[in-house]
């Protein structure tokens, strides 16, 4: 089952016309995904590709009965393309976009926390925005709303993934895929400062999912994610967490690559996140594939 999307998830593509949506787009439907639309203004009763497309999000989702959208949307217009699909309605929005302004994204994830409100307050499904600068989500062999590589993900496994990083999310799910453990569901919240949904938001629902065993977190250095996670784990988690924190040999004063990797006095640094985890008693792993090992120990698995 895993988490957030499945088999029966219905995908818009907001920016579907352009490269990277239209490259994205076929990829999610060689993997299975149910793609249904998709919305560019201005191109509204066209096809692309046997897809339709719709000028606006509230049009492809009266049309298709779509309940998630994945956003391709150059930075500038990112912010209003999730706050379009938020107040049309879309339960599950996915911001791949990267390099959207801060002060956009503190707006849209002010509003997209406003309206979830409204809408579980009258009994709907919620608005949950994953993202920006994220590589989206997929569950093994059920749904990939994101730009992951598909073969990594066709086999169900049962570890929860959760990641900062993208590249790193792919390294640990093949690592995890290649020890015959595979992943539940994995999902990338994104390296920006300002994100949609954060480790400790997905926690609880591996936590719930009967699907999951445990869970993997990939952190980074900068911010406080981490340490928001480990304490969640410490108060809530009863399966199995295992962490690690890439960065923690960059030199003070480095410029790393995410929006999301400042530090600010003793907030976000390797030693803060460590410290966090210890206390949780979530093991960290000092290279990607002692993740294997720790998991491996974690869940008593000898082979």
């Amino acid at each position: 089952m895993g988490i957030l999307v499945n088999k029966d998830s219905r995908v818009i593509v907001q920016g579907m016309t352009g490269r990277e949506g239209a490259s994205h787009s076929r990829a999610m439907r060689d993997f299975g995904t149910q793609v249904v639309a998709g919305v560019t203004p201005g191109k509204g009763g066209t096809d692309f590709e046997g897809w339709p497309v719709y000028n606006s999000v509230e049009e492809a989702k009266e049309a298709t009965g779509a309940n998630v959208s994945i956003i391709f949307v150059p930075p500038a217009g990112a912010a209003d393309a999730v706050l379009e699909a938020a107040h049309a309605g879309i339960p599950l929005i996915v911001l791949i976009t990267e390099g959207v302004p801060t002060v956009d994204m503190m707006r849209a994830v002010q509003e997209v926390k406003e309206l979830d409100a409204q809408s579980r307050a009258s009994g709907g499904p919620g608005v949950r925005l994953i993202g920006g600068n994220c590589p989206g989500l997929v569950t093994n062999g059920e749904a990939k709303v994101g730009i992951m590589p598909n073969r990594i993900y066709e086999k169900p496994g049962r570890i929860g993934l959760i990641s900062r990083s993208g590249t790193l999310t792919y390294e640990a799910a093949k690592l995890l895929n290649d020890a015959g453990m595979g992943t539940s569901t994995t999902v990338g919240i994104g390296g920006d400062p300002v994100i949609g949904t954060t480790f400790a938001d997905v926690l609880p629902m591996f936590e719930a999912d009967p699907d999951t065993d445990a869970v993997v977190v990939i952190g980074e250095i900068g911010g406080a994610d981490e340490e928001a996670a480990a304490e969640y784990i410490a108060q809530n988690m009863k399966k199995p967490v295992v962490a690690f924190i890439s960065g923690r040999s960059a030199p003070a004063g480095k410029r790393m690559g995410h929006a999301g990797a400042i530090i600010m006095g003793n907030v976000g640094t390797p030693e803060s996140k460590l410290a966090a985890f210890a206390a949780a008693n979530v093991p960290v792993a000092d290279t990607m594939p002692e993740i294997i090992d720790l998991v491996k120990k974690a869940l008593n698995v000898t082979a």
